[in-house]
């Protein structure tokens, strides 16, 4: 941070009190004078930020600024300083303000009060030996005096005072304490006050006189400071305050403690607001946080760039379905084999509904270790158990609002799955390790790919939560069952592979087509993807080649078959050849010619009819 201009030295340097300016706007102490330097222990102020050297105080300096910065001038005695040495002193601080070099600073002056106890001692003894004894009758009453306008300055204090003696009755009140605890000086002089308005902690446990740290004024001659505790008022209410109760003496004989005390319950309720708001800001910027880790994770993942594709009669049931369902609230079961297009149908339900401006969480509950998942769902508060070290917000609470997509929900561990149906049923939400329950709004949509039934039989899914879930049942088709499908999938996912691997387009054939719908898809519309974003790497850019090598295994077809002799190999082949040739119509070379469609050159395929004895005729 810039330290602002020096202040010209007459400011500061020419006081011969302790003097440092600050600069209002920073805090930063622009120019302070040796005096200074010799009281806070530092040679090396300019530059500090004061409020280093208060002792919890900040607020206190916030209002004497203002207050000099309206008034011009003023002092308070609320503004204790430490040193860099450690050592507490009690101030009298008086400050004006001074504009120089387009900027306002507040000059102060300090004034150690123990030292200057000290020097008014002194001086007063001096004057009074050196007087001699006629002066004790004038001294007498001048403390006199002193005792009546020190009675007319704490009735002026804004802060409640009182004096207790070593029995612990009640000597002095000032007018601000009778305010504020609405006792009268009648009711209280001369009363034990501890009993009537220290008697009880907020939480209704009795508070004995031996324990409290007024009393321990006194008896060990200490001062307290408190800063949270209450007082009670006459009417039987609360009043949060914070008060520092002193020793004091009568000619260096204890005599009892003084407490001055301020009701600082609006203060509190203030920062409790300010609490409050900034854990619900806190929550927000971290749900925020997650949320677009999903919304990223939704953008990286090839899924979000295309819905659902094809035109056969189980795909228009299942669009017609989603249509159907998603304008509603209602839970959504997907089922079907793995590569389907579950998670399609999810988001297209999602992405229809009216949840659509919040994003749709997946959890993948295959994925997610036992041990964790609670934690993951549900979230956690920090220390919660071994790990914990700061609060997580769960995807229930993340997903408030809109969808909640558990994928594979029989893989939810068991022991669970009670707790969540609860949970979805009472729309509430508890942290694991908190105790204050929250309300949600989640829509689920779930899915699997196993026998949900066989599941409620062997025991890994509860039947009660597969009610819950199975309100609109919706079933995926595996590719086999709708080939008709193929070519309008083939084709957007060539064009989604090209786009995305910047790759130039090849040609789709009609040969390809049938070579695709003659495979059984074991890996269905994923397998699909796979294959045809292979080709569209293969091809580069002319027509497409397919390799359907391999299966969803990741293993050679030829490893399920059983081991074939060489005349078998050769009689396959034929057989083969012919296949083609048949549907072909004995063509061999061209468009949509058996040597393109078995993947060959056409003269290689020549060869072949001749090495065989294939008459081109009889495969008409």
């Amino acid at each position: 941070m810039t330290i602002p201009p020096p202040l010209p030295h007459s400011h500061v340097h020419s006081s011969i009190l302790p003097c440092i300016a600050l600069d209002t706007f920073s805090g930063l102490i622009v120019a302070a004078n040796g005096a200074a330097a010799q009281l806070l222990a530092n040679d090396d102020l300019p530059g500090k930020d004061f409020a280093s050297f208060l002792v919890g105080r900040l607020p206190e300096l916030i209002v004497f600024t203002e207050k000099v910065d309206h008034y011009k001038t003023s002092w308070t005695r609320d503004l204790p300083v430490i040193s860099s040495a450690g050592r507490e002193i009690d101030t009298e601080i008086h400050g004006s303000t001074v504009s120089h070099g387009g900027a306002t600073y507040l000059v102060m002056q300090i004034i150690d009060m123990a030292a200057y106890d000290t020097r008014s001692q002194n001086v007063s003894t001096h004057k009074l030996h050196a007087r001699g004894l006629m002066e004790w009758d004038r001294a007498r009453d001048f403390f006199r005096e002193m005792e009546n306008e020190n009675r007319l300055i704490l009735d002026a204090a804004g802060e409640g005072i009182y004096g207790i003696n070593l029995e612990g009755k009640t000597t002095f009140v000032n007018n601000a304490a009778q305010e504020m605890l609405g006792w009268t000086k009648e009711d209280l002089l001369g009363e034990d006050i501890h009993a009537m308005i220290h008697h009880h902690h907020l939480d209704g446990r009795k508070y004995p006189s031996r324990e409290c740290p007024i009393y321990h004024s006194f008896r060990n001659e200490q001062v307290n400071r408190v800063e949270d505790e209450v007082f009670w008022h006459k009417n039987g209410r609360p009043i949060q305050v914070e008060y520092t109760s002193t020793p004091i003496y009568d000619q260096q004989v204890l005599a009892g403690a003084v407490v001055i005390f301020r009701d600082v319950s609006e203060r509190r309720e203030n920062e409790r607001k300010l609490r409050a708001a900034m854990d619900q800001i806190d929550a927000l910027r971290e749900r925020l946080e997650q949320e677009n880790e999903y919304l990223q994770e939704e953008i990286r993942n090839v899924r979000s760039h295309y819905d659902l594709a094809g035109s056969s009669p189980a795909i228009m049931r299942t669009l017609a379905q989603i249509e159907l369902v998603a304008r509603t609230q209602s839970n959504v079961l997907i089922t079907g084999e793995g590569g389907t297009g579950k998670s399609l149908i999810a988001s297209a339900i999602h992405k229809s509904s009216s949840r659509a401006r919040r994003p749709i969480i997946r959890i993948n509950c295959a994925g997610i270790s036992p041990s964790t998942f609670e934690s993951e769902l549900f979230g956690h508060v920090r220390g919660a158990f071994q790990g914990a070290v700061h609060d997580r917000t769960g995807k229930l609470e993340i997903a408030n609002g809109g969808t909640l997509y558990l994928d594979e929900v029989s893989e939810i561990p068991i022991e669970l799955q009670g707790k969540i149906l609860k949970t979805l049923q009472e729309q509430t939400l508890e942290r694991l390790g908190d105790n204050r329950i929250s309300k949600i709004n989640v829509r689920v949509i779930a899915s699997s790919s196993k026998d949900l039934n066989a599941c409620i039989t062997n025991g890994t899914l509860r039947q009660d939560l597969y009610f819950y879930l199975n309100v609109f049942p919706i079933e995926c088709q595996p590719l086999r069952e709708r080939l008709s499908d193929i070519p309008e999938l083939t084709q957007h996912f060539l064009t989604l592979a090209c786009e995305r691997l910047n790759l130039q387009k090849p040609t789709i054939t009609k040969a390809n087509i049938r070579q695709l719908q003659d495979y059984h898809w074991p890996g269905n519309v994923r397998e699909l993807q796979n294959v045809v974003e292979r080709g569209a790497i293969l091809s580069r850019g002319e027509k497409l080649i397919l390799d359907l090598q391999k299966g969803a295994s990741g293993h050679s077809r030829a490893e399920h078959l059983d081991i074939l002799t060489e005349q078998q190999m050769q009689d396959l082949q034929v057989s083969n050849i012919i296949a083609c040739l048949k549907r072909c119509g004995g063509r061999v070379s061209g468009e949509e010619g058996a040597a393109q469609l078995m993947g060959i050159k056409p003269t290689t395929l020549y060869s072949r009819i001749k090495k065989y004895g294939i008459v081109l005729e009889e495969s008409e």
